[in-house]
Formats: C-alpha cells, sequence, structure tokens
C-alpha cells in the first residue's frame, strides 16, 4: 500500500474543488487519520447533497464527466408554474433578511408539499425553473404515466388550498398554480465538458407540456388534446374519459374536473422511490483505509460536480457542514437566451442527424458556458421554453464584482457571434437554421435554496429582473439582444443601443422603454 501523503497527492487535483479551503489546508498539512476522516465525512456529505439536487436520471448513474449520451424516452411531462408569487416577493424583499426568512418559509414549504406528491406519485422531479417545476413520469409496460401524472396534478391542486391566504408580517397572500401535461416521445441528453455538464430534455413533447401549462387555467389540469389519445394499458381511443371527466378548454387543450372523493383520489402510486448511491460504510480507519474510502467516494461525487457551475458548487461545498445556504437579495445582471434551431430539429431527424444535432448542442452549450465563465459569470441551467432551449446566466449573485453590467453585455455579444458561427448540423439534406435572442436586466432578486431542504431542491435566483428578461427575450428577434432602461444607462458610454421606444411584455400591466444592444464601442 502506498503512503498516504502520497496518494493524498494523486487525489490532489480532484480534491481542489471538492473540498472547503480550511479542510483542504488542514489535510494537507497533516495527513493523519483525523484530518483523512474529516475528508470523508465531509465528501459523504456532498454526494448526497449532490444527488439530492439532481434528478433522479442523473444522480443514480451518471455519465462518465464529457462524455455525450443520449437516447428517446416515452412518457409523460408535467409542468407547474406558480401564481402569485411577484407580490409576495416583492413585499417581503423591501424589508431584507427578515423578508428573506418569510419567502424562504413560503416557497420551501410549498416545494416540500408539492416534491412530496410527485414522489408518492411515481415521478421524477428533472427542474426547477424559478418558481415553475418540470416533472417526468416514464412509460411503463402497462403506460399508467399519464394517469399518474394526472392523479399528480390533482393532488398537488387539492394541496395548493394551503397556500390561499398566507399571512405575512407584510400582508395577507394568495398563491395558486397552473398544471400542464403531455404524453408523447422525448429525448433527454447529457452533453458539456469535464468541467461543464447539463441534462436536458429535447423535441416537441416538451414544448408542447410547456404551452399546455400557459395554456390551462389557475387551480386547474390542463392536457393537450393529443394526450387524449396516448394509450393507457393497451387502450387506443380516448383512454383518460374511463378514469377522468375532460372538459374541452379549445381546439388545442382539455380540462380535468376534479370531482373525486378523498378516497377515490388516493395519495399514493405504485412509484419508483428515488434512491440514493450506496452510503460508504468505513469499516478499515488506518490511514490506507481512509485513502481507500475516499478515493472510492470522490469516483462518485466527481461524476455529479460535473453538473454544477463552478461558483455553485463552491457555495455548496464550503456549506457542507450547515447543509444550508443562508438566503440573499442580491442586485445581478441577468440575461435570458432563447436558442432556436437545434431542440425543435430532433423530432424529424434520422438516428445519424440526431447524433449531429446532440453533438452540436452539446459544442454550442460548452462554448456559451465557456464564455460566460471567462468573464465571472453563471450560466444556471439550460431549461425549457415553447420554442427551443433557454438558458438563464447572471453575473453579480457572489460576492462583490467589478463592473458586472459590462461583463454580461461582452458575454451577450460573444454568445451571438458564437451562435452565429457555428457550423450548423445537415438535417433533410440541409443545414439547420440556428438562431438565438436575449433579454438583459438589471435588479434585485431572491437567491436561495430552494426545494426541500433535506431532500430535492438547487440553488435558483428569482424575481422580477429574471421575469423581465425572460419576457423581453421572448419579444426579440432573432440574434436580437434586449434591455431595460436600466441596463441601457450603465452601459450607453461603451456600447451601440438602439432605443426601441415603450414595448408591452407579456405579464406587465403597462409598457415598459426598450433599448437593443447591438455592439461595443471601439476605446480611444
Amino acid at each position: 500500500m502506498s503512503d498516504p501523503v502520497l496518494s493524498l497527492a494523486t487525489l490532489e487535483l480532484k480534491l481542489r474543488s471538492l473540498l472547503p479551503a480550511d479542510l483542504y489546508a488542514a489535510v494537507w498539512a497533516a495527513p493523519e487519520s483525523n484530518n483523512l476522516m474529516k475528508v470523508f465525512e465531509h465528501l459523504r456529505t456532498l454526494q448526497r447533497i449532490l444527488q439530492d439536487y439532481t434528478p433522479r436520471q442523473v444522480s443514480e448513474d451518471p455519465p462518465c464527466p464529457g462524455k455525450i449520451s443520449y437516447r428517446w424516452q416515452e412518457g409523460t411531462l408535467l409542468f407547474t408554474d406558480l401564481a402569485g408569487f411577484t407580490p409576495l416577493l416583492e413585499a417581503n424583499a423591501a424589508v431584507g433578511e427578515q423578508g428573506a426568512a418569510v419567502l424562504l418559509s413560503v416557497l420551501n414549504r410549498y416545494f416540500s408539499e408539492m416534491i412530496e406528491i410527485i414522489s408518492k406519485s411515481g415521478g421524477d422531479l428533472l427542474e426547477f425553473t424559478g418558481d415553475a417545476m418540470l416533472v417526468q413520469f416514464l412509460a411503463d409496460p402497462n403506460r399508467g404515466d399519464l394517469a399518474q401524472a394526472v392523479r399528480a396534478g390533482l393532488r398537488m391542486q387539492r394541496a395548493m388550498s394551503n397556500f390561499a391566504n398566507i399571512e405575512t408580517a407584510q400582508g395577507t397572500f394568495s398563491l395558486g398554480m397552473r398544471v400542464g401535461i403531455h404524453a408523447g416521445r422525448f429525448l433527454t441528453a447529457d452533453i458539456g465538458t469535464p468541467m461543464r455538464m447539463v441534462h436536458v430534455l429535447l423535441g416537441r413533447s416538451v414544448r408542447r407540456a410547456k404551452r399546455a401549462e400557459g395554456a390551462g387555467e389557475v387551480g386547474r389540469v390542463c392536457l393537450t388534446m393529443e394526450t387524449g389519445d396516448y394509450p393507457i394499458g393497451g387502450a387506443t381511443a380516448h383512454p383518460l374519459c374511463d378514469d377522468f371527466r375532460l372538459e374541452s378548454l379549445d381546439e388545442n387543450y382539455m380540462l380535468v374536473k376534479d370531482d373525486f372523493t378523498a378516497d377515490q383520489l388516493g395519495e399514493y402510486d405504485i412509484t419508483l422511490t428515488r434512491r440514493r448511491h450506496a452510503t460508504a460504510l468505513l469499516i478499515d480507519r488506518s490511514k490506507e483505509g481512509l485513502m481507500t474510502e475516499i478515493n472510492e467516494v470522490v469516483k462518485r461525487v466527481e461524476p455529479l460536480a460535473s453538473y454544477f457551475p463552478v461558483s455553485i458548487l463552491n457555495l455548496l461545498v464550503e456549506n457542507a457542514a450547515q447543509r444550508r445556504i443562508p438566503p440573499d437579495f442580491p442586485t445581478p445582471a441577468v440575461v435570458f437566451i432563447n436558442l432556436k434551431g437545434l431542440p425543435e430539429a430532433v423530432d424529424t431527424a434520422s438516428p445519424e442527424e440526431t447524433e449531429g444535432i446532440v453533438a452540436s448542442f452539446s459544442q454550442v452549450f460548452a462554448a456559451i458556458n465557456a464564455a460566460v465563465q471567462s468573464r465571472g459569470g453563471i450560466l444556471q441551467k439550460v431549461t425549457y421554453h415553447s420554442v427551443g432551449s433557454d438558458f438563464l446566466i447572471y453575473f453579480g449573485v457572489f460576492g462583490n464584482h467589478f463592473d458586472d453590467v459590462t461583463k454580461a453585455a461582452d458575454t451577450a455579444l460573444a454568445i451571438r457571434a458564437i451562435v452565429a458561427n457555428l457550423q450548423p448540423p445537415i438535417v433533410a439534406n440541409q443545414p439547420l437554421e440556428v438562431t438565438c435572442r436575449m433579454g438583459f436586466t438589471l435588479g434585485s432578486v431572491f437567491a436561495a435554496e430552494i426545494g426541500e431542504p433535506r431532500g430535492r431542491r438547487e440553488f435558483n435566483i428569482l424575481g422580477d429582473p429574471v421575469n423581465t428578461a425572460a419576457r423581453l427575450m421572448s419579444y426579440a428577434a432573432p440574434n436580437q439582444i434586449l434591455l431595460t432602461k436600466e441596463v441601457y444607462e450603465c452601459i450607453a458610454d461603451r456600447y451601440y443601443c438602439e432605443p426601441l421606444g415603450e414595448v408591452v411584455l407579456k405579464g406587465k400591466a403597462s409598457s415598459v422603454p426598450a433599448f437593443a444592444l447591438t455592439g461595443a464601442k471601439k476605446s480611444d
């Protein structure tokens, strides 16, 4: 057995990003059993945290970092969106730490209840998108996934009665929820580099589920009309009608009527419970035994760690002992990017073309992440839009940064160039047209670890700047970067910006001034 100091040196490059600074220094200076034991216990805790931060498909079988993998799956997708959260957030943001505590309490109570229902109903929570969620129900041999998803949606809507009247020091608030469901075929892919991976869903089914949520009504479960033809238990003709009463909303969507008793709806479905990797059992506490176990835990942690932005991973590592990240109200520059062309193409592509599409998506994601990271920003995630895929990027959430708005502007221009210069894959003998559009804002957000405090959760930012960036992005033309007046006033002396006048954005009571970022001015 090699000397533990040499074994520690072998692992040092990997441990740099996985150990808190004080523990890294202590074990390097004195690689004795007590310090090695602390390293082992920290890594075991970090493994649990990273598993809780990732969807079941990733946490149970993460690919080798940097290895592109993808597969088609059948099942049902459920989207949720929370209504009424913005007034609650704005009222409590005005009172600092006290307000942050209230927001975190309400959000985590909400998410904990919803996650419990999802788990009991057999779903896998793939993604938090602000206060929204995407849940996957994989098809089983009897195609019971659709009925599971509908029952989950009804249970979640019933649970929202617990949030109808939320008493706070800032007043009484009410939260509601929309639920959209679509069943079909979708592509799941793990893409990126050894430093940064991401798990994405591509295809028409993802977009249809998202649109079903947007078309639905608060308090109801909305289904796409095609979902009524999705087979359950071998049936083919509107099988849902046998188990649920459906009301036509319009030519594209249906609403589920909840006329079940509590016993009829129940609380559980036969579920695939969320499993953890086996927790390491430490038997040999000698230096050699400890180093062996540390090496084994690193093998399990490293693939999971690649799914996190460097800054967020560092935050989790440094706070692993407390298993809690304090909430805050930073003022970041936020850039929302919609990438169109690649995500939509998989439905009609051949297997060879699909491979090229996924490879291109991995390439553009890696390049965008590099552009963001090199300028000190964070690419939070790739999320799902009614058209294309969205990238949430922000600057200025962690620590005091200099000139975050300028860095965000440079990044937005760099990303536009990356997309413009992308060698597009060939589908049906034609190169795909790949475009992007962006929304760019500045303002106070709520930054916190949201979800189930000791279960499925993630670090995220929420607030009007995030919502406005998304609205501007949706309003933008292909390859256009739209920004708010606040951003314009910060960068006008260094960048060319075209005034667009007042624009009307979805969800805004009044029009807002908007500007288009066209390029950087040459320095003298």
